[in-house]
């Protein structure tokens, strides 16, 4: 009995972990943000607050943030939604692989996007090169750099893939008895899709556009480095107000505003979402799918596929050609042999090559702590009580409190966690160990995602079978769930690997400048933010670097996950 007691105790203390790592590193550093705002001095003071009210910088920095979030999302709805039509009405040749394609800029670092335009579309970007030798310029002819269309475009190229995945796979399900029923109505084409098929895609089209409208209202380094001083959001300004001037009062007052923004957007969508949500009848893939017959149809396809290309392709084709293309345009690998080399001397800065190693140390670590969390996390969130072995398919009001608890990191930004750390925990700050800590609270959410459908997938009459024959729960989860879980594990520990990799808004608050707290993103921001050949050689050759990687795990996950099974 006191051995089974002992088990009982020892699995409470496991699922203990995940939720204290939150509170330290979550809800600590988010109160700290709290009581900063308000308490600078130990006493209430709003001075903060005011100066958001009362100062009209503050007041267009919100508008800007705004109206920038809104102007990308519907951008990027209307480029995306032809691509959605293309993927949830059609099947042709190489359809899997250009899905992937498409997706693997929403796994690109910002960082990696802001080279990659730059090397495409900058004063010296390539295209402005190739106009100008065709019509014989002296001035690049496109002059896109620190606009606000640039910051579009890139926000469109990030969440282009949200649309496609989201819209075009709830448009795949969609039978196609309504759309043939107003025809024999009456109804041609374009009233068939305003009157009815546009309505039945109102709730993806609204969790796209919400997905979207989060992301570029949280948009940090496409901020920070496409344009510049002369734009600023929230979140740059949080960082600008921390990291330059040093005034955490106003840092604390934005976060909490962006944090009210962001938790008032979830409100209207539950809202929207229960108004609009009607019954509809779906159908498998296998009957609404069909390969395109006419020649329009051929044609959709053939001009839907090259904007993908053109849009998605185009500026990752451009970084790699640039960080092999020396002086006149030759082929050189001087770049990347200058990877190695700390030309600078400083013990401020770290030969480039070295930020690799660091960034895939802090991945490593990152992958095992949040893989760990994850796994905790969604085996409690299966598993109702540690006494017994049998796990509901539904779910307790404690799973389901558990698991909003345990996705609230997915909803405030790296930034604002990154603030709360220098706020919270500045006894860590120097500790090599913070920056591996920050990516698991990032990353961990993404494999609970991972595995928890899996889990959920297991029948229950495995598990019963096992315990009648004797097998304790410990061996249960190791013989039974373990087997079955083991690939989507391995995706969830590959997705917090590539997110640690590509993480910079909360490392750009909590990397010192030089030594082994430099990663590869702060490392390439810095080159890019320097004059020269040489480093914006260095900044494109990290970030081809960067990008493969990101883009081979992204691949890998696409390969071994369970069909469509994940939430991510």
């Amino acid at each position: 009995m006191d051995d089974h007691r002992a088990k009982i105790v020892h699995r409470r203390i496991l699922y203990l972990v995940p939720l204290a790592f939150l509170i330290v590193f979550f809800f600590h550093p988010l109160l700290a943000i709290l009581r900063v705002s308000l308490f600078p001095e130990g006493q209430l003071a709003l001075e903060a607050l005011g100066e958001l009210v009362t100062r009209p910088y503050y007041a267009g920095t919100v508008w800007f943030t705004t109206w920038q979030a809104a102007l990308s999302t519907l951008l990027t709805l209307l480029l995306g939604l032809p691509g959605a039509y293309l993927f949830g009405r059609f099947r042709f040749p190489g359809k899997q692989l250009l899905k992937a394609l498409t997706t693997i800029p929403f796994v690109m670092p910002t960082v990696v996007v802001g080279a990659a335009f730059r090397a495409l579309l900058g004063p010296h970007g390539r295209l402005n090169t190739l106009l100008q030798a065709l019509l014989g310029l002296d001035a690049p002819p496109i002059q896109m750099e620190r606009t606000i269309w640039l910051i579009l475009l890139a926000h469109v190229f990030y969440n282009y893939t949200v649309v496609i995945r989201i819209v075009g796979g709830y448009w795949a399900n969609l039978s196609r008895h309504t759309e043939e029923a107003a025809a024999v109505l009456g109804a041609n084409r374009r009233q068939a899709f305003w009157h009815v098929t546009l309505p039945a895609l109102a709730p993806a089209l609204l969790a796209a556009a919400l997905l979207i409208f989060l992301f570029t209202f949280t948009s940090f380094g496409v901020i920070l480095i496409l344009g510049g001083p002369g734009f600023s959001t929230l979140e740059t300004e949080i960082y600008r107000q921390a990291v330059v001037f040093l005034k955490f009062p106003v840092a604390a007052a934005l976060s909490v505003l962006q944090i009210a923004f962001t938790y008032l957007i979830m409100l209207a969508y539950t809202h929207f979402q229960r108004r609009i949500a009607v019954p509809l009848r779906f159908q498998s893939q296998r009957q609404t799918l069909r390969r395109p017959s006419t020649g329009r149809e051929r044609l959709l396809v053939a001009l839907n596929v090259a904007f993908m290309l053109v849009l998605l392709v185009t500026p990752l084709l451009a970084l790699v050609e640039r960080s092999f293309a020396g002086a006149g345009g030759r082929f050189t690998l001087d770049y990347y042999a200058e990877l190695p080399i700390n030309r600078r001397g400083s013990v401020l800065h770290v030969p480039p090559l070295q930020v690799v190693g660091n960034s895939v140390r802090y991945a490593l670590g990152t992958m095992v702590l949040a893989t760990a969390l994850g796994t905790l996390s969604a085996w409690q969130l299966t598993s109702p009580s540690p006494r017994v072995a049998r796990r509901p398919q539904g779910g307790s009001r404690w799973t389901r409190w558990l698991d909003s608890l345990v996705m609230l990191p997915l909803g405030v930004s790296a930034v604002t966690l990154g603030f709360g750390y220098i706020v919270a925990l500045g006894r860590l700050r120097t500790s090599p160990f913070l920056i591996p800590l920050a990516h698991t609270l990032i990353a961990f959410p993404f494999v609970v995602r991972s595995i928890l459908p899996v889990l959920r997938g297991i029948h229950p009459n495995l598990r019963e079978a096992a315990a009648m024959l004797g097998a304790s729960p410990d061996r249960v989860w190791l013989e039974i769930d373990l087997p079955i879980v083991g690939r989507a594990l391995l995706v969830g520990a590959v997705f917090s690997f590539t997110i640690s990799m590509g993480e910079f808004g909360a490392t750009s608050f909590i990397a010192r400048p030089g030594g082994s707290s430099t990663t590869l993103p702060i490392a390439i921001n810095r080159f890019l933010g320097q004059p020269g050949a040489l480093n914006f050689g260095q900044a494109v050759a990290l970030s081809t670097i960067l990008m493969c990687v990101c883009a081979v795990g992204f691949l890998f996950i696409e390969r071994f996950r369970y069909g469509e099974i994940g939430e991510f």
